[in-house]
């Protein structure tokens, strides 16, 4: 037991309203390091499939399809008019 007449450290022993335990629980819970383990491998995992699909998406910009004046089919890269 502390010295300082404390029964817990932190938020955990004040005296608090159940409303507010209920609005804040982040702040009673004791940390769970699994689950922010697999919180941070999971949002790691998005960001890089929106960064993937991002790029992909960049790249696909750059061609398109024209047609020649035999009427054949080819990808061509985009230009600009200023190049």
């Amino acid at each position: 037991m502390s010295t300082n007449g404390l029964k817990t450290p932190g938020l955990r022993g004040a005296k608090t309203t159940t409303l507010f335990r209920a609005v804040n629980p982040e702040l009673f819970i004791k940390p769970n390091k699994p689950v922010m383990a697999f919180g941070l491998v999971t949002i790691s995992l998005c960001m890089g499939y929106l960064g993937y699909l991002h790029a992909v998406k960049e790249n696909d910009q750059e061609l398109y399809e024209a047609i020649d004046s035999q009427g054949e089919r080819y990808m061509r890269r985009r230009t600009s008019k200023w190049d």
